[in-house]
């Protein structure tokens, strides 16, 4: 078998005490399936290869809220490869009511090497209208117990909950790095079919973010942490087997945001200098934006443009003419652009 990253153990809704408004687990991949310990053993022994630097991940629901012998029986059969190298290490996502001293301590002494927490706001009433059972509070105390186990931290953030907006989110961001997590994944709120958070779209309780309104948003989180040198892995969910009710559900999110704030570099630039657009090869097709949309945005504003490539350049900067820009520093400056937001 191919040696990957991850090796995903899907536990849907394991461990939760309460249904979020958004949540449908049960429609991603293996949502609907029960795992004993023996079955995640039997299956860890055909997906792994014999050596292999991955990572076991026990993700969906709550795994530090389960009963403590079942965690104890999880964590030991992922031990055991771990222990044979054939994996280096076990990570969790977990609910930050699950981060207590008494939880955690299962977690010592076992090759938990990442652990990640469904945050998805700071807000103590968008957290309340979601029905996530925790307030901002039980975020910061949790993490900040989470860090004397020396493990990875993750963070997930889901802009676009109800009572959640534009600054809510980017509020919530900057709390969320004020925690000085590892990584961020970024999830848009889309609305999923048989949830109570479709009911409240139904009854007009709830707008739907728009898939532009969710793509400038997040463009402005992903500069966020850019800027303060945390990653962002994923933004957008992964494939469902149902479609959305509503939202900014789309395939490539992750890739229309990044083309965002290449828009928003290319137009500042383009404000101080004209000339030919040089970029690394593998930005390529970020510059041009999905479909060739920026392209055809900047022309508009700026006429005829040539995009060329360089191998000389890495993928953080680019040259108009004869002068080299930093992207994350253009996008930055256009953010507030008034060639980048002209009609």
């Amino acid at each position: 078998m191919k040696c990957r990253s991850i090796y995903p153990i899907f536990l849907s809704r394991y461990g939760c005490r309460s249904r979020c408004v958004y949540c449908r687990q049960e429609i991603h991949s293996d949502g609907d399936r029960s795992w004993s310990p023996e079955q995640v053993q039997q299956t860890l022994a055909t997906w792994l290869p014999e050596r292999g630097a991955g990572e076991i991940a026990y993700y969906g629901g709550s795994f530090s809220l389960l009963p403590l012998s079942l965690q104890r029986a999880y964590l030991d059969v992922a031990g055991v490869f771990v222990a044979a190298g054939r994996v280096r290490g076990i990570r969790i996502s977990t609910h930050p009511a699950g981060l207590g001293d008494a939880q955690l301590e299962i977690l010592h002494g076992r090759p938990v090497s990442c652990v990640e927490v469904g945050c998805q706001s700071f807000s103590d009433r968008v957290l309340e209208r979601a029905g996530r059972g925790h307030d901002a509070a039980d975020i910061r105390a949790g993490v900040a117990r989470l860090h004397s186990l020396k493990v990875r931290i993750g963070l997930q953030l889901m802009p676009g909950l109800p009572g959640g907006d534009r600054a809510e989110a980017l509020a919530s961001l900057r709390q969320a790095l004020q925690l000085r997590p590892d990584f961020i994944r970024i999830y848009p709120t889309v609305v999923l079919p048989g949830t109570p958070l479709e009911e409240m779209l139904l009854r007009g309780r709830y707008r739907a973010w728009s898939l532009d309104e969710a793509v400038e948003t997040c463009a402005d989180m992903l500069l966020t942490c850019l800027r303060a040198g945390i990653p962002v892995i994923r933004i957008g969910l992964p494939p469902l087997d149902v479609p959305a009710v509503a939202g900014p559900r789309h395939p490539a999110l992750g890739q229309l945001v990044i083309c965002r704030l290449w828009r928003r570099a290319l137009a500042a630039a383009l404000e101080q200098k004209n000339g030919t657009i040089q970029v690394s090869p593998v930005s390529l097709s970020d510059v041009l934006g999905h479909r060739r949309s920026n392209l055809r945005f900047l022309q508009e504003r700026f006429g005829p443009l040539a995009v060329r490539t360089s191998r000389t350049l890495d993928r953080h900067s680019f040259l108009v003419g004869s002068e080299l820009f930093s992207w994350p520093e253009m996008a930055a400056a256009g953010s507030h652009s008034e060639a980048y937001y002209a009609a």
